[in-house]
């Protein structure tokens, strides 16, 4: 196939299975694919030791700064049911070095699995407690730890400790509720720093943070809807103040099936405003791979019978050795040569935008054979490394027909058994349609393998910890002091007349408690302060560098002062951004710096007669309004902090019809 017959299939299967550009797509789009989704949404917790042990939370390192490395491999263990998870027997198949880089601040000898673990951190426990009443789940009886199997070496343990604390809840969103499944507490794993053939590498800093997860029902049935309840979820953890915030303290995994589908989990989403892309890609995914299972069953192709087949491309066949080939053979890699009965087509069939079909394959060859890309080229790739003679004289070699596709494939010998099985597994599921699939999310909406979804099979008990009972008491202690709804959050915006414009922006910094005291100790309106926070400091936050010692207490502590000096509200403005630079400056050395002047109404006025007769002079037929807008100009920055400028523009008026 040449390149642009391999363009033109990909466009023409993206209008057959009626792809629309986020954008432009409607509710009823979303409806034609059946569109569902749901949430996981992981939490971590401001806590200062670690969920099982008693180092520190919170401190992060450079990649260089270490005291140790660790190197394990990991191996599936079976279920209570004498059973592999399909994960951890994929991860075993990956044959990974797994390098752990460990700083002595942050990790101890429970971190690599030499010490049983401490009792869960009770500061944790509380917490995650008090957002799972504020989700309004019901709170279990007793707490039984479990641990949950990781073989992709993101725990050294290779299993995670995790424990449900409630169950069946649910959350208020605009038009509709959103059933909760679960909340749990565990903690959190490694960072990876690399991931390059057979070696993997770790730090383990953020290793064993508390975290929470929250699980919803699949009850979103558009990427909006998802996006929505990702920020409720967002602002009801952060309403407690007890959670961490910052990049990596909060993520999602979001679980997207369209009608005739199955459920793919998009990993670890750093950023809520990608949500809607994702999920609005991930599920014409899923419904162009149905297509594509279409197309293999109207060719009469039966799975069970269907095969690949394969030869070596090796020095004795001069006539296939093209340039890239004995470059590749010549660099100690095998060469091997595919052929696909009667899939032509498939390989260019659209699945995501600028993603073909083949890229299911190229990155699976990545994960599990560990063969960096590029990996392979085949019959219908858009930009060509191979001649269209050269493709023709290799799938002649191969036996193919004209309805056949051909794949070239290339790595280290030793890893080319696993990828000629991973070749043929994935394209033994196209004729099922969509697998279930762990994806990773990157910043154009676009997604890539990551490893196989994990089920039930990786649950067993934490035989080394005991279970914790909850009593009534307890949990009636803290729900005498859990902070108002998201839900009457809103509310309260819309009854303070705070614009919409800010409401995200103060509902995620978890800035309504402020509005509040600042208003109710100090008699500033609601709107006034809503307003100044979610937009005259929501720019300073954003355009200026953060002071160490900045804290949302100073402007608690502004607003004190320019009370109790009885200055006008608008010299905030001016002052906020000097005490975000230099937070340990005195508010009297603030108004200082901003060259501010007490200054009575009588004298800010004062030189008005006078401005007013230069500006008859120099305009002959003035604009209604110009005269006092033009005066209010030439005396506003006097008065500010001094008077308000609604009565000082009421003063000009009179003093100009005088």
């Amino acid at each position: 196939m040449k390149q642009t017959d391999a363009q033109k299939n990909f466009e023409v299967t993206k209008k057959t299975i009626g792809y629309v550009e986020r954008q432009k797509a409607t509710v009823k789009d979303y409806k034609r694919i059946g569109f569902k989704s749901g949430l996981e949404v992981h939490q971590q917790l401001k806590t200062s030791s670690k969920l099982f042990c008693r180092c520190p939370a919170g401190i992060y390192h450079d990649n260089e700064d270490y005291d140790a490395e660790v190197i394990r491999h990991m191996r599936p263990t079976l279920s209570e049911l004498g059973e592999y998870d399909g994960t951890a027997l994929m991860e075993f198949k990956t044959r990974k070095n797994i390098t752990y880089r460990l700083n002595n601040q942050t990790a101890c000898t429970y971190e690599v699995d030499d010490t049983p673990p401490f009792p869960i951190d009770p500061e944790a426990l509380e917490y995650a407690l008090e957002i799972s009443l504020l989700s309004k789940l019901n709170i279990v009886g007793e707490v039984h730890i479990t641990r949950k199997q990781y073989l992709d070496g993101s725990i050294p343990t290779g299993f995670q400790r995790t424990a449900i604390l409630g169950v069946e809840g649910e959350i208020q969103l605009k038009h509709k509720k959103v059933r909760l499944i679960q909340l749990s507490i565990e903690e959190d794993s490694c960072r990876e720093i690399s991931d390059i053939g057979h070696d993997r590498i770790y730090k383990t800093d953020r290793l064993g943070m508390p975290l929470i997860e929250t699980v919803t029902h699949p009850d979103m049935e558009t990427p909006d809807e998802l996006a929505e309840a990702a920020e409720y979820i967002r602002f009801l953890n952060r309403s407690t103040g007890k959670v961490r915030t910052g990049m990596g303290a909060g993520r999602e995994d979001v679980n997207v099936s369209c009608a005739g589908g199955s459920r793919v989990e998009i990993k670890g989403v750093a950023h809520n405003k990608w949500i809607p892309e994702l999920s609005h890609n991930e599920a014409f995914r899923q419904w162009a791979l149905l297509n594509i299972r279409k197309l293999i069953s109207d060719r009469g192709l039966k799975k069970n019978i269907w095969k690949i087949s394969y030869q070596e491309i090796e020095l004795s066949h001069p006539e296939l050795l093209t340039p890239l080939l004995r470059e590749k053979i010549d660099q100690g890699l095998q060469v091997m040569g595919i052929n696909l009965p009667k899939l032509q087509g498939i390989l260019s069939h659209f699945t995501q935008p600028g993603h073909p079909f083949a890229d299911e394959l190229i990155h699976r060859l990545k994960v599990i054979a560990c063969i960096e890309r590029p990996n392979m080229t085949h019959s219908e790739a858009f930009e060509p490394v191979l001649s269209q003679p050269e493709l023709g004289r290799i799938a002649k070699w191969l036996g193919a027909e004209k309805s056949d596709a051909q794949i070239i494939l290339w790595g280290p010998a030793d890893d080319i058994p696993t990828a000629l099985e991973t070749i043929e597994e994935r394209l033994l599921m196209a004729f099922e349609g969509v697998p279930e699939e762990t994806r990773k999310s990157f910043v154009d909406g676009t997604t890539i393998f990551e490893r196989v979804l994990p089920g039930s099979d990786r649950m067993y008990p934490d035989t080394d910890s005991a279970p914790i009972p909850l009593t009534v008491e307890y949990i009636d202690t803290l729900n005498q002091n859990l902070p108002m709804d998201i839900a009457d959050r809103y509310n309260q915006l819309r009854n303070w007349a705070v614009p919409e414009d800010t409401w995200k922006y103060l509902l995620s910094k978890n800035m309504l408690p402020l509005i509040e005291r600042i208003s109710d100790n100090f008699g500033f309106t609601h709107k006034s302060i809503g307003s100044f926070l979610g937009q005259t400091f929501k720019s300073i936050e954003g355009n200026q560098e953060l002071h160490k010692n900045f804290t949302y207490e100073k402007i608690y502590e502004l607003f004190r002062y320019i009370s109790e000096q009885k200055l006008v509200q608008g010299i905030a403005k001016f002052m906020i951004s000097e005490i975000y630079a230099f937070p340990d400056m005195q508010f009297s050395s603030v108004l200082t710096s901003i060259h501010f002047k007490h200054r009575s109404i009588k004298e800010i006025i004062a030189p008005i007669e006078f401005l007013y007769e230069k500006f008859k002079d120099n305009t002959p037929e003035p604009e209604p309004d110009s005269a006092i807008n033009w005066l209010m100009g030439q005396v506003h920055r006097q008065a500010i902090g001094n008077v308000k400028l609604a009565d000082l523009r009421q003063q000009i008026e009179q003093i100009i019809k005088c």
